[in-house]
C-alpha cells in the first residue's frame, strides 16, 4: 500500500508560504517569473528541472505567484520516494504521497496521482528527470512514469513546465529565474513531443539567461 497524503487545508498552507516568501526576500536577491497562460477550471501538473535542495520551496512559491493568482487552488500534492516519506512522515501534511519503483504498489501510486489530477483546482508537483542533475544539462531525460500518470487522467488537466535557473551576476545573493511553459492539456499529451518541447524551451531559457558560448 502507498502512503497517502493528508494535506492541511490550503488556506493554512498559504500562510506558511507567506513566511517562506519572507525567507526568500532575505536569502535571495530576486525571484523573477516569466509566466505562462493558466487554463481555467483545470487541475495542474507542475513540472520543473530538479537540481537543488530549494526546488520544492521554489515550486510552492511559483504555484502561489503564478497559478493561484489566476485560478483558486484547492490542494497541493507531491509524489516522493517511499523511503524518503517514511523518514519524514510529517510531509504527508504538506501533500506528499509515496511511490516505490519496482514494487507492486507503483500502480496504486500512479492511480492516486491521476485521481488528484481529476479534481479541478489541484496541483501535482513532479520532477520528470527523477534525479538531481545540474541546472545546465543540455538534454532533460523524461522518465516514463509521467506518461503513465497522464494516460490515467480523465479530467481537464494542464501540463506546466518551468526551467529554473540560479545566478549571482552582480549580487552577493543569488537570484532565481523561473521560465514557465504551457505544455497543453493532458488530453493532447504525447511523450516524444513533450520531451522535445521542454528541451527546446530549457535550452532557449538557458541561452537567454546568460552570455552563451557555442561549444
Amino acid at each position: 500500500m502507498i502512503i497517502q497524503a493528508k494535506p492541511i487545508p490550503f488556506h493554512i498552507l498559504t500562510k506558511g508560504i507567506k513566511f517562506l516568501t519572507w525567507v526568500f526576500k532575505h536569502r535571495f536577491n530576486k525571484l523573477i517569473i516569466k509566466k505562462a497562460t493558466i487554463y481555467k477550471s483545470h487541475s495542474y501538473m507542475l513540472m520543473s528541472n530538479h537540481f537543488s535542495f530549494w526546488d520544492g520551496f521554489w515550486a510552492c512559491y511559483l504555484m502561489i505567484k503564478s497559478i493561484h493568482e489566476s485560478e483558486n487552488i484547492e490542494g497541493f500534492y507531491v509524489m516522493i520516494l517511499e523511503k524518503q516519506l517514511q523518514k519524514n512522515m510529517f510531509l504527508r501534511y504538506f501533500g506528499c504521497f509515496s511511490i516505490a519503483p519496482g514494487k507492486a504498489s507503483i500502480s496504486e501510486s500512479l492511480d492516486y496521482a491521476a485521481q488528484v489530477l481529476n479534481t479541478p483546482g489541484n496541483v501535482l508537483l513532479m520532477y520528470p528527470q527523477g534525479n538531481l542533475e545540474s541546472q545546465y544539462v543540455r538534454k532533460i531525460i523524461v522518465k516514463e512514469g509521467i506518461g503513465e500518470i497522464i494516460c490515467r487522467v480523465t479530467g481537464n488537466c494542464q501540463l506546466i513546465w518551468s526551467s529554473n535557473f540560479l545566478e549571482y551576476f552582480e549580487s552577493f545573493k543569488p537570484s532565481v529565474y523561473f521560465n514557465m511553459l504551457d505544455c497543453g492539456s493532458a488530453n493532447d499529451f504525447e511523450m516524444e513531443d513533450f520531451t522535445e518541447k521542454i528541451n527546446k524551451h530549457h535550452n532557449n531559457a538557458m541561452q537567454n539567461g546568460f552570455r552563451f558560448t557555442v561549444e
